[in-house]
């Protein structure tokens, strides 16, 4: 375990908070994974998974996480300032990393609500960008308000010095919100099961052949989508066999 140092707190609605902490140089990670976090209560850890927002190569650590209001870690978690200590175990994990999936054209980073967290970390990696000609960061969310964290980070690696010029060329952001009017409608499965997601962004029909998936999300979000994805051929991925897609099945949102 490590012990660091809280520097930022965002709190984007009443439910999306997002905060920043010091990194220990000896912490190592791959875009994609999720480490256990948390903070002393009552004289104990207690401890959460969480997916790491910060690109691997950054020099603190970012997370992005829900409130729930009687949740035993998030009723505290959410109340934290600059300067309070945060736990943050050593041993990262987890399933949403490229040497899990076959080599493919377009990659598809399926999100709902904090389940976007993985992907902040992947669409900040270089590698990425070396992997695949299009990357796909679609966010369905309930509320427009509930896109400002994802929204924020397409922006600034879309106007980045550096990163800048590969970002406007290869990623695509496609929020989509089901409770309000807004440019995009929907769930993520509805949009895939009509063809509207790939047509909007001017990309050819879900294709196993060429198309790589990342799921992370509700349970009935990764359910739905990876009925879908079955339906049309596509095989998980693991640890020990490479596929057309994976699941991140141990995150949670508590």
């Amino acid at each position: 375990m490590y012990t660091e140092t809280v520097q930022t707190v965002r709190h984007w609605t009443d439910r999306l908070f997002s905060f920043t902490a010091t990194r220990n140089p000896g912490f190592r990670f791959i875009s994609g994974q999720f480490t256990m976090i948390g903070l002393t209560v009552n004289g104990k850890p207690l401890l959460r998974a969480y997916s790491i927002c910060s690109a691997h190569h950054e020099d603190h650590l970012e997370f992005f996480s829900i409130k729930v209001p009687d949740g035993p870690l998030t009723s505290h978690l959410q109340k934290i300032q600059p300067g309070d200590q945060l736990i943050v175990g050593a041993k990262p994990t987890g399933t949403l990393i490229q040497q899990n999936l076959k080599p493919g054209k377009t990659l598809y980073l399926l999100s709902t609500g904090t389940g976007l967290a993985p992907f902040v970390s992947i669409v900040k990696d270089p590698e990425t960008y070396e992997l695949y000609d299009h990357i796909v960061l679609a966010h369905g969310c309930r509320e427009i308000a509930e896109l400002g964290y994802g929204e924020q980070i397409v922006n600034n690696l879309l106007n980045d010095e550096f990163f800048g010029e590969i970002a406007r060329e290869k990623l695509l952001y496609y929020p989509t919100v089901t409770r309000e009017p807004f440019r995009n409608n929907g769930r993520l499965t509805a949009l895939f099961e009509q063809g509207k997601l790939e047509a909007d962004l001017g990309l050819a029909p879900l294709n196993k052949e060429t198309d790589r998936v990342m799921l992370c999300g509700s349970p009935q979000m990764l359910d739905d989508l990876q009925n879908l994805l079955i339906s049309r051929g596509f095989t998980e991925g693991s640890h020990h066999t490479r596929g057309e897609f994976v699941i991140e099945k141990a995150f949670v949102e508590k």
